[in-house]
């Protein structure tokens, strides 16, 4: 099975929103639109209440500062929940052993998110992109088809591929070798027919004809290939 991954970018992401210091290890618990234009996505959950639903594991054994921080938010609790019914059901594939050295990967990862200028952004993030590599790699969906871009800056190619039937929506985007995965952001008066996409670091913005793709400190202005 060809796998997908995120080539390059981790060191990148981790830069951008971390201070750099060793983490500790937890115990695992995470178009068919045009490409001018993206779903809106709801405004984030509220966070935690003294009844919120805990996540998939104990919280009175949490082993590090990021699952403590799940354990206290309902939004980072769900995600938790759906990761690990997912990660349940993908352990039946051929490739168990490759997922499960890639799960305690993603746990290192998102233990670093305690170290994020923003904590709570950075493993909701953490949390939605590891769903959907999972549910990418795991098969039985329609892959959508990849738009070309044409950007001021050719050296690299410049692709992204909606996927808009899958929780959570979510889009992958390439430059050259480096990919990121890239999730809808609310748009404004500004975005009017357009959308957005984004995470820390990305951001990719159509509006009409034009899109804007910012990746990682640099910026391109493209327009669909035609």
């Amino acid at each position: 099975m060809n796998r997908f991954v995120l080539l390059g970018v981790g060191a990148l992401a981790l830069a951008a929103c971390s201070k750099p210091a060793p983490s500790d290890t937890a115990t695992p618990a995470e178009p068919a639109a045009p490409a001018t234009s993206a779903p809106a996505a709801s405004a984030p959950a509220a966070s935690a209440s003294p009844t919120l639903q805990p996540p998939s594991f104990d919280c009175a054994k949490a082993q590090s500062q990021a699952e403590t921080l799940v354990c206290g938010d309902a939004r980072l609790a769900a995600l938790d929940r759906q990761l690990a019914a997912l990660y349940k059901r993908v352990q039946t594939s051929p490739d168990e052993l490759d997922i499960a050295a890639e799960q305690r990967g993603w746990i290192k990862g998102r233990d670093a998110c305690s170290r994020a200028v923003d904590p709570h952004r950075c493993l909701v993030e953490s949390y939605q992109t590891r769903l959907v590599e999972l549910t990418i790699n795991g098969g039985g969906i329609p892959v959508p088809a990849t738009v070309e871009y044409r950007c001021d800056d050719n050296s690299k190619p410049v692709t992204a591929v909606f996927y808009n039937d899958i929780d959570p929506t979510a889009a992958v985007v390439s430059w050259g070798r480096d990919q990121a995965i890239v999730f809808p952001v609310p748009v404004t008066k500004d975005d009017n027919n357009g959308g957005r996409w984004g995470r820390e670091g990305v951001d990719l913005r159509t509006h009409n004809d034009q899109t804007t793709l910012e990746f990682y400190g640099t910026t391109l202005q493209c327009q669909v290939a035609r």
